[in-house]
């Protein structure tokens, strides 16, 4: 007689007659699929990336980070990031770390990239993040190709906690903002400074700049008048042409310090831990501020 196909339950009295030890096995095989594509070593060239693996990996997972991630004017997580390894930018010396996952930017260095594609790395681009949901999504894949997803839960938890806390601070009456850089250039609608200043109800001056943003002359910004002048790493002294745009007389007599917000570099540029750290700062600095008139 010819056995017919064995079907699920055909298994139950197998398995139960099996010695523990098998069963452990299959458990720990099981597990070990599973772990296959978690990176053991994972190297970023990306500023962003660099905040999000400090974040999110396992501090045994990290291989490497680029020389931005330990600078405390661009990342906010400078400290944390000095125990690991600084990279050169040479792809050369990435490859004799075998990372199994290298994390770049979208205009990181073509060629570096080419060269880790063409050896087999698997090499993953972080994308620039402008708007909130844009910084959820890139935590959440982020943490997910770390292996990591539960953190990054709780990452995007955080960001939209602090983004509550901006949001409690918006002003009953409207006001008008502008984020203006060393020599002029300022922050349009599309950019992430934007989606800061929309959060606490702040809106740019009718003729603004538009989409990431442009250059304005003083006299423009002076006709502008925005309510509050959010400066980007402001100088101290008048030591070029570009901190001369702030020090002129009749830019400091509009824009007294009660008018005047100072906005770290490092918090305009990337999402996760750099984005809920901006909302927290901006939300402590508007707090500060006199009431509006």
């Amino acid at each position: 007689m010819v056995a017919g196909p064995i079907v699920a339950r055909d298994y139950a009295p197998m398995m139960q007659r099996l010695p523990m030890v098998l069963w452990l096995v299959c458990a720990l095989g099981l597990s070990g699929a599973a772990d296959a594509d978690v990176p053991r070593r994972v190297v970023s060239f990306n500023l962003c990336a660099d905040q999000l693996v400090v974040a999110l990996a396992d501090p045994s997972q990290i291989a490497g980070l680029s020389p931005y991630a330990a600078d405390a004017g661009l990342s906010v997580v400078a400290e944390e990031a000095r125990r690991f390894r600084r990279l050169d930018w040479q792809a050369e010396a990435t490859i004799l770390l075998q990372p199994d996952l290298v994390f770049v930017g979208p205009n990181d260095r073509p060629v570096t990239r080419r060269v880790l594609a063409a050896q087999g790395l698997r090499v993953v681009e972080t994308a620039f993040v402008t708007d909130l949901e844009s910084a959820r999504r890139q935590i959440v894949k982020v943490a997910d190709l770390l292996g990591q997803s539960e953190r990054g839960a709780r990452l995007v938890e955080k960001l939209d906690a602090a983004r509550a806390r901006l949001a409690a601070r918006r002003q009953k009456q409207p006001l008008t903002a502008l984020v203006v850089e060393r020599g002029g250039y300022t922050q349009g609608p599309s950019s992430l400074a934007a989606t800061l200043l929309a959060t606490a109800g702040l809106v740019p001056p009718p003729g603004a700049p538009a989409g990431y943003g442009g250059f304005i002359p003083l006299e423009k910004l002076l006709t502008l008048k925005p309510d509050i002048l959010f400066v980007k790493d402001p100088p101290q002294y008048p030591q070029d042409q570009g901190a001369l745009y702030f020090m002129h007389p009749a830019v400091q007599a509009l824009y007294p310090p009660e008018r005047r917000i100072a906005l770290p570099t490092r918090y305009t540029m990337c999402g996760g831990p750099a984005l809920v750290a901006a909302f927290d700062y901006l939300a402590d600095a508007l707090g500060r501020m006199p009431p509006a008139r």
